[in-house]
């Protein structure tokens, strides 16, 4: 019986102390929008970090990519009901921080986790500034390359004698290089997502008119003026030659590739790990190689968007100082570790780990890394970035000159005519 006291009394002093000792632990909250490998490798990096230490515990979230998560994102922020640290697009951040949803992150929070803004690569860093102030700190950034099969680029005389892909410069000369796959081995020149509603004839589109140094808005108006057409009808070209298929989805444009049905495919970087694992999988057998989006006009100019932390503004619920060093040490945890999302195919933005001699022979990466010098993110806009509201109307018709439904002439005058009221529309305040 004496005994039997003796353990009741140590389990009720065992449940008086476990809440006080949970209560030492800073749970953070962090809703995030990336899945699939991405989000494999943030949760690896989540519980390494949670692995790493006794004092913060990072619980993470994931929503559905695109104006789904953003939309949840603003609501539940505005009510005070947010998370405690976020996922973003960098190329949304004028909507997020312009609109009242993030709050700043000052240097001295940065300084306390052992992070400064020259950490970053300059233009990554920049991209996470609002009004002077910043908003994020950068994950990575993930440009527009070209992937080819060297297999099929071999049979139409496309590769030199390193059996690597000849310098490509100019339109003509990509529209050949994609004709002489098609007539050479009877494959498609190009894989690439076509269909209505995508995203990334807007980011070709995009890149293109920067390579001819044209904004696609400046001043509250769009300013590619004729190129805008020109350009469009040179990418649907390739299309209606039939070196391309119109209205493929994303899926069927990857897999295309990645059976080795197409010498080429444009696409962002993200695609890295599932050639790479196919490859070591022995599930993908064509031999293939990576370069960074040509120049097929003045410059070399390629979309590119970012990842980012941002801490929600929370209005009515202020952050701690105790939950805010929890926050920034994950994120210095995250970025000292980002090698790991490196192997994802991403650039990382934290530069001793970008410029560090691992990742500069990290393979195939190594074969784009030069586009980190030549990236374009959309222009800042509160409608712009990703999933945004231009995206989107961008998205319903400039894939249509693809398929024959509308001239490039159509297809702009379209666009123009619903996003104008975009553009005048004064930036929303949450």
């Amino acid at each position: 019986m004496r005994a039997g006291r003796w353990a009741t009394a140590a389990l009720a002093l065992l449940l008086l102390c476990g809440p006080a000792a949970s209560a030492d632990v800073q749970v953070v909250q962090m809703w995030t929008l990336v899945s699939g490998g991405d989000g494999a490798r943030l949760r690896a990096l989540v519980d390494g970090f949670n692995a790493s230490q006794g004092e913060v515990r990072v619980e993470s979230t994931t929503l559905k990519w695109g104006e789904p998560f953003y939309t949840k994102l603003i609501t539940a922020t505005v009510a005070g009901a947010g998370p405690d640290l976020a996922t973003i697009h960098l190329s949304r951040l004028p909507n997020l921080a312009g609109g009242g949803v993030l709050r700043p992150v000052t240097d001295a929070e940065l300084a306390a986790a052992g992070l400064r803004g020259a950490d970053f690569l300059p233009r990554q860093w920049a991209r996470s500034q609002y009004a002077g102030r910043a908003y994020a700190v950068p994950l990575d950034m993930h440009p527009l390359v070209l992937y080819y099969n060297k297999d099929l680029a071999g049979q139409a005389g496309l590769l030199d004698a390193s059996g690597r892909l000849k310098t490509i410069t100019g339109m003509p000369a990509m529209t050949e290089a994609l004709r002489a796959v098609k007539e050479k081995t009877g494959k498609a020149g190009l894989a690439m997502e076509a269909a209505q509603s995508t995203y990334a004839i807007w980011r070709l589109w995009l890149s293109l008119l920067a390579q001819q140094g044209l904004p696609v808005v400046a001043n509250g108006q769009f300013a590619y003026g004729a190129a805008g057409e020109t350009t469009l009808a040179a990418i649907a070209h390739w299309f209606q030659a039939g070196y391309a298929t119109a209205g493929q989805d994303y899926p069927a444009s990857t897999s295309q590739f990645m059976a080795g049905n197409a010498g080429f495919m444009i696409n962002g970087v993200w695609e890295v790990p599932e050639l790479v694992r196919g490859t070591k999988a022995g599930t993908i057998r064509f031999r293939y190689g990576i370069v960074p989006l040509p120049q097929l006009y003045g410059n070399a100019s390629a979309w590119a968007d970012s990842h980012g932390f941002a801490i929600p503004a929370n209005e009515g619920r202020p952050m701690t100082p105790e939950k805010t060093r929890a926050v920034l040490r994950f994120i210095a945890y995250v970025s000292t570790h980002s090698f790991g999302w490196a192997e994802g195919g991403h650039i990382p933005a934290y530069r001793p780990v970008a410029e560090s001699a691992a990742a500069r022979e990290l393979m195939p990466n190594a074969e784009y890394a030069a586009a980190a010098a030549s990236v374009v993110y959309d222009p800042p806009g509160w409608y712009m970035g990703a999933a945004g509201p231009l995206e989107a109307i961008a998205s319903k018709f400039l894939p249509a000159p693809l398929a024959g439904q509308l001239t490039p002439a159509d297809a702009l005058r379209r666009f123009e005519s619903e996003a104008q009221r975009l553009l005048k529309k004064r930036p929303p305040r949450y």
